[in-house]
Order: C-alpha cells, then sequence, then structure tokens
C-alpha cells in the first residue's frame, strides 16, 4: 500500500489563493472608502474655518453692511474654495443677519458647509 505525499493538492492551493484574493479585495475597498471619508472631513473642516473665518474678520473690523450678496474665492488650507456671503436686515435694526456657504471651487453647486452669523451695529 502507498502512502501520500506530503503536502497541499492543488485544489487545496487555489482554494486558498481564492480566499486570499477575495480578503484582499474587501481589504482595498475599506482602504478606499476610509481615504474618501478623511478626505471629505478635510474639506468639510476648512470650508467650516473659511466662513468662522469671515465672521471673525467682520466682527474684528466692526463692519455692519447693508443688506446684500456676494461670493468670493478663498483659500484655506491650499484648498480653493466659494464663499457665498449674504446679509439681510432684521426687525431689530441694530442686528444684521449673516447667511455664508461655502463650495468647492471646482463643483460650486454642492454646498460643503454653512454658517449664520449675526452682527450688531459698533
Amino acid at each position: 500500500m502507498r502512502r501520500a505525499a506530503p503536502g497541499f493538492t492543488l485544489v487545496e492551493v487555489l482554494v486558498a489563493m481564492a480566499i486570499l484574493a477575495v480578503a484582499l479585495a474587501a481589504t482595498t475597498r475599506a482602504a478606499g472608502i476610509a481615504t474618501d471619508g478623511a478626505r471629505e472631513t478635510r474639506v468639510r473642516l476648512l470650508a467650516t474655518w473659511a466662513a468662522q473665518n469671515r465672521v471673525a474678520e467682520m466682527r474684528a473690523r466692526g463692519l455692519f453692511p447693508g443688506a446684500t450678496s456676494s461670493v468670493a474665492t478663498v483659500e484655506q488650507g491650499g484648498l480653493s474654495l466659494l464663499l457665498a456671503e449674504k446679509v439681510s436686515e432684521t426687525p431689530n435694526p441694530t442686528i444684521r443677519r449673516v447667511d455664508l456657504s461655502v463650495a468647492e471651487s471646482r463643483d460650486p453647486s454642492r454646498v460643503i458647509a454653512t454658517e449664520v452669523a449675526f452682527l450688531v451695529r459698533p
């Protein structure tokens, strides 16, 4: 009677390789999703900072603008952003409402962050 040689058969090796390939594909997809999520978080953070910086600038300069709308391009953390600003009057004549929305320059229709602030007449 003949004994089988120690080792793996070709079928066993192919099954193991298939399992490994599926596991590696899943890992690669998960890493890609995590990378996209980290980028999105960074972009949202920078957009929020850009809006907050504009409000801080208006307050520091003592600005009390009339009801207007404007769009400006700003750079934050190496990212080019569009900052849309809408100033509106409130029932109290000494207070103005400022609505800010921020979008990436390459996709202006997608608003990333918004900020609402109130300015008081100095």
